[in-house]
This record gives C-alpha cells, sequence and structure tokens, in this order.
C-alpha cells in the first residue's frame, strides 16, 4: 500500500538478525520485526524475492514492516467500538488518517532465536484513543518450500478489542526489472478507493476490467494501489500470487484464509514514490481486512479477554 511521503517516518533499525534454511536466507531487523530482505541460493549466486534495505537505514516505503493493530488507514482517526467513541492520532496528515497501526517504528524482542528460525514479540499499550493492550508475535522460519510467516495476537486486557494486521511486503523477481515481468493475482474483487486511499463504495468484480490479473499481464505501465478480496484458495486452503520474470522464474506469495484480503501497489517514480536502487517496485500485502474496516465493520476481527488469533502467509522462490 501506497505509503504518504509525509509519514515516511520510520526510524533506523540498528539491531538484525539472519536465518537460513532450505537454501533460503533472511535478513530481520528488530524495529518493526521488518523482513529486510528473502533471497534464496542458486548456481549463480542467490537471487533477490524481495525489495531489501541495509540495518541502520530507514526502511523504504515501510518495507518489510508489520501493520497492526490495524492495517491500512482509519478516516480521520475515529472509530467507535462497543458504544465508545475513540480518537487516534492522525499519522498520515496529508490524508487526514490515522495509517498502519503502532508497532512499525517500535523495536520487538527476541524470543527465539535458531539458524533457521526467529520470533520476535511486542506489547501494544494504551495510546490516545486505543485502551485495548495486546501482545503480538512473529515467527518467521525457513525451510525447503520458502519462508513462512506466523502472526499471533493476544488480547492481554480485560474488554473486547478490535484488531486487524498486514504486512508490507515488496516481491521481486530477481534482478529483472519490474516491467519486464508479469502478475497473477488469485483475486476475485477490488474495493475502489477516493483521493485519500479510503472505500469510496463496495468491492466489485475484476473479471474484464483493468484490474484482472487472474491470468499473468505485464506490468508494463501498470499503476496499483487497490485491495483485492474474495481470493481464489488452493486444496491446501493457501491464496497464491505470482510476480513471474521473463524467464519464467519469480516469487510466489501465498496466504492462509485469515488474511482475506491483499493490497497491491505499485511503486512509481513518475508518481512521486520511488524505491531507491530499484524505481518501480510492486509491494503484495496481506492483510485481515480493508481499509477503514473499524468503521466498514467489513472483516474487523474482534479479541475477547484472553484471546489468541493466529495467522500464517509466507514466500517461495518460483522455478523455470
Amino acid at each position: 500500500m501506497g505509503e504518504s511521503q509525509s509519514s515516511k517516518t520510520d526510524r533506523p533499525a540498528a539491531a538484525g538478525f539472519e536465518i537460513r534454511g532450505g537454501g533460503y536466507r533472511a535478513g530481520i531487523a528488530a524495529t518493526g520485526a521488518g523482513l529486510r530482505l528473502l533471497e534464496r541460493d542458486g548456481p549463480d549466486g542467490p537471487t533477490a524475492l524481495t525489495e531489501t534495505w541495509d540495518l541502520g537505514t530507514r526502511p523504504p516505503l515501510s518495507a518489510g514492516l508489520i501493520l497492526a493493530p490495524w492495517p491500512n488507514r482509519i478516516r480521520d482517526g475515529r472509530f467507535a467500538f462497543d458504544g465508545i467513541d475513540h480518537q487516534l492520532e492522525i499519522t498520515e496528515p496529508g490524508f487526514a488518517n490515522a495509517s498502519h497501526g503502532f508497532v512499525r517504528r517500535r523495536d520487538w524482542r527476541v524470543v527465539n532465536h535458531a539458524d533457521d528460525r526467529i520470533e520476535l514479540s511486542i506489547d501494544v499499550g494504551l495510546h490516545k484513543g486505543w485502551p485495548y493492550p495486546l501482545r503480538l508475535t512473529v515467527d518467521y522460519v525457513l525451510g525447503d518450500d520458502g519462508l513462512t510467516v506466523t502472526h499471533t495476537a493476544t488480547n492481554t486486557g480485560a474488554i473486547p478489542a478490535p484488531f486487524g494486521m498486514g504486512f508490507h511486503s515488496y516481491v521481486r523477481a530477481g534482478d529483472f526489472p519490474l516491467d519486464e515481468c508479469t502478475l497473477r493475482l488469485s483475486a476475485g474483487t477490488r474495493l475502489p478507493l477516493d483521493e485519500r486511499m479510503l472505500p469510496s463504495g463496495g468491492s466489485q468484480a475484476v473479471a474484464g476490467t483493468d484490474y484482472d490479473f487472474t491470468s499473468p499481464r505485464t506490468l508494463a505501465g501498470v499503476a496499483l494501489d487497490t485491495p483485492f478480496s474474495a481470493l481464489d484458495v488452493d486444496v491446501d486452503g493457501r491464496s497464491r500470487h505470482e510476480l513471474r520474470a521473463p524467464d519464467g522464474t519469480g516469487t510466489v506469495l501465498w496466504a492462509a484464509r485469515e488474511f482475506g484480503w491483499l493490497q497491491a501497489f505499485v511503486a512509481d517514480p513518475d508518481a512521486g514514490k520511488s524505491y531507491p536502487g530499484r524505481g518501480r517496485a510492486l509491494a503484495l500485502e496481506p492483510m485481515t481486512c480493508p481499509p477503514d474496516a473499524f468503521n466498514s465493520g467489513i472483516d474487523q476481527l474482534v479479541l475477547a479477554p484472553g484471546q489468541q488469533w493466529t495467522g500464517v502467509w509466507g514466500m517461495s522462490a518460483r522455478g523455470s
């Protein structure tokens, strides 16, 4: 999802960790529990499956960061829950929205770290307009089938809490420019957005429109900042989305049913949003709910006191 210029204030990540397994390598930053690189070994060296950034630098366009306890945007920072009105801090002043939650700029603590996995945790305390304490964990695991990411959220408070989650992942097909690649999305509908990147109507079928990526389509000249839903799942209960290079290689992003939404965003220098060293770049972001879900109620989660939610997604290399 596009990051407004006014909200690009992610502070540098100093602490980082590496995991390896199944021929894959991942780099994780403590700040935001960010996935700062994912690559797969090959005969000619490693191939990048994600856009990358260096420790000690700001994650460009919030790349690889966790978005919680809500993903995307809340209109005017206002929502009502259980009959109580809440006013969150406006973190996207250009659009007057509360954007992306509280945890992408904070340091997470390491719970477990082995050669092929790392688990990090953070407590979401009380904030302006947010009286709901939560504990979040993320577990990154590498194996022969690539990267598996497991998120949990636990309501540690005494009252029910609204909840949503997303992940700001950027996918890449090695060193191929984005416009030489094709995209396939297992998505049947898209949600139209207005100039504030908030819903402007109900979901619409993508069939026969410019938003239909159910068959691979070139990304040359394509502009996207779009929430997709009606995700088509395979027999294993996972939806799969593919960025393919001209030689047939590429990256597969999959998500279990808990992530019923996918935000697709193309960073484009012509629109004032460029990924350093790459220019145009593609974010495929698994999310549990659409923008402004705390007001629309669409796929909003509610956690009872002590209740835990778990969601899983991942990435792997696509062979030729």
